[in-house]
């Protein structure tokens, strides 16, 4: 077994005790491999490992690399600017970073253009920091009771980047916080917008508590690919 095998094999392992802690089955949490940087072929390798999720930051970057890997599913989990839309909305399982109003809106257009739909996740900058994109708390509700007139989205859950933290235990609040604001919008029951199925939050430094706090969908790079050039 490689060294990256292990280190795809030692996180899964990781991923299921922190789901059985939180009273889940170990297949409810879903590693996200963050490719940000990473070759190809290296990618390969990793796949071959077991890594069928794969998210991008960059559309660019996203672009360049998915005709080199087959058999896995993308998500673009990066800042999408709306002038890249029409690039990738089609090339990706899933939209983790809808972060306002009219990202939805070109999302939908574009979507609804070709008779489809796209999968996303709302953005929410739960902890408040400046360099963070993300919708406020206060100001998801609002923006969901807007998306219900947009046929092509598929609203499927939410989204943050918690900050960082010398001790993952320090951010617990942060991904409890996002675990209650979802709760919050299904208890909406809003038109078209039933349950809310995911909760992507969890990096290398903390995504065990994130699990715990009930991440099912945890973007891991670092710990899987070691550190960024």
């Amino acid at each position: 077994m490689t060294g990256l095998a292990k280190n795809v094999a030692m996180v899964c392992d990781r991923i299921a005790a922190a789901a059985r802690r939180s009273g889940r089955q170990p297949e409810d949490g879903t590693l996200v491999a963050v490719t940000k940087t990473i070759s190809p072929d290296v990618i390969r390798e990793a796949v071959a490992a077991g890594i069928k999720e794969l998210g991008e930051n960059r559309v660019q970057e996203l672009l360049r690399k998915q005709p080199f890997i087959t058999g896995v599913n993308w998500h673009l989990i990066g800042h999408l600017q709306r002038n890249k839309v029409r690039q990738v909305w089609d090339k990706v399982t899933m939209i983790h970073s809808v972060d306002s109003l009219r990202l939805a809106q070109e999302l939908d257009k574009r979507a609804g253009q070709a008779g489809a739909r796209v999968n996303i996740l709302i953005e929410v900058n739960v902890a408040g920091e400046e360099t963070k994109f993300g919708v406020a708390p206060e100001a998801l509700i609002p923006l969901c009771k807007e998306l219900t007139g947009y046929k092509a989205l598929n609203v499927c859950g939410l989204m943050t980047v918690a900050p960082l933290a010398t001790d993952a235990e320090e951010v617990r609040p942060v991904f409890r916080r996002l675990a209650e604001l979802r709760r919050e919008v299904e208890a909406l029951r809003l038109p078209g917008m039933g349950e809310l199925p995911y909760l992507s939050m969890g990096m290398s430094a903390d995504f065990e508590v994130a699990i715990e706090e009930g991440a099912n969908l945890v973007r891991i790079g670092t710990t899987i690919f070691g550190p960024r050039d």
